[in-house]
């Protein structure tokens, strides 16, 4: 018994030792510890429920294009929602340009914005320039997306008549550039051939069925132009005037003020030509 007694008394000591070691280096270290894990626990539960750490990056897809090529047609329309946070600052904006070739030159076609064109006694200069021109939809901040069409109209006139190149070559100096790839937009471009998707991430994407759509809208009026496109009755504008309608009663930062501009399609037919 006196063994076992001196064999626990001593083991005793020896962790009363440790102990005293030990627990001071913990409680110095606690504070760094509990600062370092701070930040990702903050986060965590940041992307759990859905909503950034900070308030300095608002959301900047707050808007609708949609474009559809359709019955030889191709017709992208925006809303005209501008806001602010929560504060509707204007809602007419124009978020459709269309991009005239430096070839055409001469007096520009009005573009429609209800449906008619802009004068209805001058039908002379509606057919030669209603069916020219790129269509160039944009998603984001203002003064971002006119300084990617700038670049985008640069592209064109590079290479004149090649789209998707041109999409190719904005999308590596978006991707690329420490300037360009700060700037916080998303483009639809379409001409009479293709429609294409850009975005900073450098994707340049093309439709399998004949719709695409940007903005925080675009799910709904992507679903829904897809769902109206087996309707043979209804043409690219009618799809895309349904589709724009349905995402402008579900999405809050969309309205029903719409910009409409259309084309005419091409079809490219040079495989055909070689077979």
């Amino acid at each position: 018994n006196s063994a076992a007694t001196s064999l626990l008394n001593t083991t005793m000591n020896s962790l009363t030792r440790h102990l005293t070691r030990t627990v001071p280096i913990l409680r110095s270290q606690l504070p760094t510890l509990s600062s370092a894990a701070a930040p990702s626990t903050v986060t965590t539960l940041a992307h759990h429920y859905h909503t950034s750490p900070t308030a300095s990056s608002p959301d900047w897809h707050g808007t609708t294009i949609v474009c559809v090529r359709k019955n030889g047609r191709v017709c992208m329309m925006g809303d005209g929602m501008v806001s602010m946070g929560s504060v509707i600052v204007k809602p007419n904006a124009k978020k459709i340009r269309r991009i005239y070739p430096k070839t055409v030159g001469g007096e520009k076609f009005v573009p429609k914005t209800d449906g008619k064109s802009g004068d209805d006694d001058d039908d002379a200069t509606t057919p030669k320039h209603e069916n020219e021109g790129t269509i160039v939809g944009f998603a984001g901040t203002t003064a971002d997306a006119f300084t990617l069409l700038e670049r985008l109209e640069g592209k064109l006139d590079e290479y004149p008549g090649q789209l998707a190149r041109s999409c190719v070559e904005l999308a590596k100096g978006w991707r690329t550039d420490k300037y360009l790839r700060r700037l916080e937009a998303s483009l639809l471009v379409a001409d009479k051939k293709a429609s294409f998707e850009i975005t900073g991430n450098g994707d340049v994407l093309e439709s399998h069925d004949g719709v695409l759509g940007v903005g925080s809208g675009s799910s709904f009026a992507i679903a829904a132009a897809r769902a109206l496109m087996d309707n043979p009755d209804l043409s690219a504008e009618d799809v895309a005037r349904k589709a724009m309608q349905i995402a402008s009663e579900m999405c809050i930062y969309t309205n029903d003020n719409f910009t409409i501009e259309s084309l005419a399609m091409v079809e490219d037919t040079k495989d055909e030509d070689k077979d």
